[in-house]
């Protein structure tokens, strides 16, 4: 069969000439246009090009070395430049952020690090200042703000938990706990510059919104049931050598009967729970902590509704305002002689000194048993970071920068790994939120609060001697409480979107979580990431062409119903995407099915419907880079194709690639490489096969 085209579409217009397709070596896009579009690139055709002339200096660039300095040292330490240039009509917004958040953010650290972590309530407190102090001097969000989180402090907790279980034929010393914290922050934080400075911030996107929330979901459950049934063990340094160990009782008073049963995993102490919360509950504990988290869901739902005619509502620190309260309560009425766990004595210098090397000998005997808890830290908690920080900056409209915000998390935890007992501090999206609707305007009202987070360390613990434990436990279920009242929605919105893969990952981190430990679900939902992200970059996006009618344009068969694939045993096949070793591998396997069953969703059992193609023709206009590997692929699979009688022709292929294939071992023919499909498609109509 021979078939003959009409020629190029290609017309003079004075010193202008329209053609389709690109010239040999120039870049090609299909922005630019193409004859598949149906538009058409603007050539000159004077005989003779100008001669190009000299690029004039941009005059915005730095010149000098020290100006080159000055602008590095601007873009990686960000307060050398908003510092300097800082207005004093930014003060207030960022003084009521600061001030607000403070008072969220020290009531809530102190329970985070009482009733998860497991540890004296100054290590919350450090955790909430010094990360946060070193994040707004690095940080390149204005709005994000650093502390301790319910799920980081949950798995201190854990680990915790694990080194005081031991081995029960020897004695745990009562440092340890705060050993094991210490080693962990200064392990956290150097996971977290590293990846920052080898430039790997793009880690953010292998967690998908479902797995992290199947992920925060079980947290929430779990924190709830770890709240109401507990003990905690909290060594706490009186002098340099002195320690003694506290029993609290977080909710429900159940704390003594949980360390003689030790329950140990999640569903353990949910049936603990069941069995024994009517019969062996502490009245009053249970009733103030109840009574206190009642208060707390009242007032938000409160300020929620009447935000919209009472802006000022907004600025009510009802968390705050609780502790200072119960605190006085407490006192009045004799609630510690009566049963009730209070905070007690506590110093500002946990583990008997206020600084000291992190990679202490001590410290270092926990080093192993912690690594791996630290990696997923550093993982989570990043996670978490940047998507407040992400949606901060979406939302004031402007950039922040993932590679150094590892390395401002990392650096400010590393620099509270050197006060004993600390903990990690990462980003929080509920307390970024809330700094920016009070109207933070720039990092210096993070300033504002990890310095009030140190006054209230120096001035305010000694105060708060008779706050009972219980009133922290309930400040967390306040977390507990936001974080399960947002499932529904995502819940709803993927049963009604019949996402049922996004449903499932939700669900498998969920129950994997729930059911094992935390750890579990956070290693199932890095992995389940992975390897979707794997199975969608290894997929080559291949599209067959078709003419549409009448025209020399040509379309995917399967997004416009008018194009046609009207040369029998030609298969032409868009590449829509750039080629390297991960999405080459599958190349020849995806184009074999297109050639043998089309666009159609055929099992691989059935019979082909097509017959196998005699020329088969590769638009490459969408291939911008081809590494090495992708290019051995191409040249090996091009080379099949012509052992098995299959003539291969290339429409806008770059000679960049050309000498890439060459060294491949696959020589492309000159008169098989095209300017458009339509030239290839014209040197085929006139041949016959």
């Amino acid at each position: 069969m021979e078939r003959t085209l009409s020629p190029p579409l290609t017309r003079d217009v004075s010193s202008v000439s329209l053609y389709p397709g690109p010239q040999p070596g120039e870049r090609t896009a299909l922005l630019a246009g193409d004859e598949e579009a149906g538009r058409f690139y603007v050539q000159e055709t004077s005989a003779a090009p100008s001669p190009t002339p000299p690029v004039p200096a941009d005059p915005k660039r730095p010149q000098s070395r020290w100006e080159v300095f000055k602008t590095r040292t601007r873009y990686y330490v960000p307060s050398t430049n908003w510092v300097p240039n800082y207005s004093a009509n930014s003060l207030w917004g960022d003084a009521a952020a600061g001030i607000t958040v403070a008072s969220i953010i020290i009531p809530q650290s102190m329970s985070y690090a009482t009733s998860l972590a497991k540890l004296d309530p100054t290590t919350g407190l450090f955790a909430a200042a010094v990360p946060g102090f070193v994040y707004a001097l690095l940080g390149t969000s204005r709005h994000l703000n650093v502390g301790p989180e319910a799920s980081l402090s949950l798995l201190i907790g854990q680990a915790v938990d694990a080194i005081r279980r031991g081995d029960p034929h020897e004695d745990v010393p009562a440092w340890a706990p705060l050993a094991a914290s210490t080693i962990i922050t200064f392990q956290v934080g150097m996971i977290s510059f590293v990846l920052g400075m080898f430039r790997l911030g793009f880690i953010d996107v292998i967690l998908s919104r479902a797995l992290q929330r199947g992920f925060v979901t079980a947290v929430a459950l779990v924190i709830m049931i770890e709240q109401v049934t507990h003990s905690t063990n909290m060594g706490r340094g009186v002098t340099g050598t002195e320690s003694r160990i506290i029993q609290l009782v977080p909710m429900l008073g159940l704390s003594r009967l949980q360390k003689e049963l030790q329950p140990v995993t999640t569903v353990e102490k949910f049936f603990f729970l069941v069995e024994y919360a009517w019969t062996n509950t502490h009245v009053l504990t249970a009733a103030i902590s109840l009574g206190c988290l009642s208060f707390l869901i009242l007032t938000r739902m409160i300020k929620t509704r009447l935000r919209k005619h009472f802006p000022g509502i907004f600025y009510v620190p009802e968390v705050f305002l609780l502790v200072v309260f119960a605190t006085v309560i407490c006192e009045a009425f004799g609630w510690g002689d009566k049963g009730v766990a209070i905070l007690g004595e506590v110093h500002a210098r946990g583990g008997g000194q206020l600084f000291a090397n992190p990679l202490a000998k001590r410290n270092v005997s926990y080093l192993r048993d912690t690594t791996s808890t630290a990696l997923l830290m550093a993982v989570a908690g990043y996670i978490d970071s940047v998507v407040a920080a992400k949606q901060n900056a979406a939302r004031f409209g402007y950039s922040i920068s993932p590679n150094r915000e590892l390395v401002a998390l990392g650096a400010g935890n590393l620099l509270a790994s050197f006060l004993p007992g600390t903990m990690p501090g990462y980003g929080a999206i509920t307390r970024s939120k809330i700094n920016a609707d009070c109207g933070s305007q720039s990092q210096m009202a993070s300033l504002i609060t990890s310095s009030l987070v140190i006054l209230a360390i120096v001035f305010l613990l000694p105060a708060l001697h008779y706050l009972p434990m219980c009133v922290l436990a309930a400040i967390i279920g306040l977390v507990v409480y936001s974080i399960l009242a947002e499932a529904p929605h995502d819940i709803k919105y993927y049963w009604k979107s019949k996402a049922w893969v996004d449903f499932g990952l939700m669900s498998l981190t969920f129950i994997s979580t729930l059911l094992w430990s935390v750890e579990v679900g956070i290693v199932v939902s890095v992995t389940v990431s992975l390897l979707l992200v794997v199975r969608e970059s290894s997929k080559t996006s291949l599209k067959i062409l078709g003419r549409i009618p009448g025209t020399n344009r040509w379309q995917p068969i399967d997004e416009n119903p008018e194009a046609q694939e009207d040369i029998p045993g030609v298969l032409i096949v868009r590449v829509r995407e750039s080629l390297n070793f991960a999405n080459a591998a599958q190349m020849k396997e995806r184009l074999r099915r297109l050639e043998l069953y089309g666009v159609s969703k055929a099992h691989p059992s059935e019979e082909p419907s097509r017959a196998q193609a005699e020329v088969i023709v590769f638009h490459m206009a969408d291939v911008e880079h081809i590494d090495a590997s992708a290019a051995q692929v191409f040249a090996e699979m091009a080379m099949t194709y012509q052992s098995q009688g299959v003539e291969i022709h290339f429409a806008h292929l770059r000679e960049k690639q050309r000498r890439k294939f060459k060294l491949a071992g696959y020589d492309v023919p000159s008169n098989h490489v095209h300017q458009s499909v339509a030239d290839a498609i014209r040197v085929i109509e006139a041949r016959s096969y």
